[in-house]
């Protein structure tokens, strides 16, 4: 079980700018983006290169989620503070960002018994007749895992792909260790 090849599927991340964004001057001025302040506080700004999504807050903060990697993401806040500068704000060169949730998949070169895992495994959660993953959580890194038989994988709550990796390692050793008991 050594064979995987991790998969990148969403990074989330936020940043704050420390101003105050005038989201109806920006809404104004370009396309593309939905304000809608009745149903939710921010701006969705949807970039197609790269595809990801922006929500820009009033308060200057700005979450950006659907990037695949840390370079998408620096490039969306490079972009959003474009944007707002645009507006005549005037944006700290250096503001505070940080990577809140990394999910990513992997494929386990081996099909997956998730009654004996669930049976082996601590802190692990099967209930077929709910959904047809095992729910394993791990605490360093401080992970979450959705194990299929199949031998897909998901790892979520990461806060560096570096994690994400040091952790599908882990859980590919243990699943190798309960195999080997059986």
């Amino acid at each position: 079980m050594s064979d995987f090849n991790v998969r990148i599927e969403n990074i989330v991340a936020s940043a704050t700018l420390l101003v105050v964004v005038p989201l109806e001057k920006i809404v104004s001025k370009l396309e593309g983006m939905e304000y809608e302040p009745e149903q939710f506080p921010g701006l969705v700004y949807r970039i197609d290169k790269p595809k990801a999504a922006a929500l820009i807050f009033g308060s200057g903060k700005i979450v950006c989620t659907g990037a695949r990697s840390i370079e998408d993401v620096r490039t969306v806040f490079k972009k959003v503070v474009k944007v707002i500068e645009s507006v005549k704000v005037k944006v700290p060169k250096n503001y505070k960002t940080q990577v809140e949730n990394i999910v990513a998949s992997a494929k386990l070169d081996d099909r997956l018994n998730l009654d004996a895992i669930a049976f082996n495994l601590e802190n692990s959660e099967y209930e077929p007749e709910q959904f047809p993953g095992l729910v394993y959580r791990m605490t360093d890194p401080k992970v979450a895992f959705l194990l299929f038989g199949s031998g897909k994988i998901v790892c979520t709550g990461a806060r560096s792909i570096e994690d994400v990796h040091i952790a599908i390692k882990k859980v590919s050793k243990k699943l190798k260790s309960i195999k080997k008991a059986m």
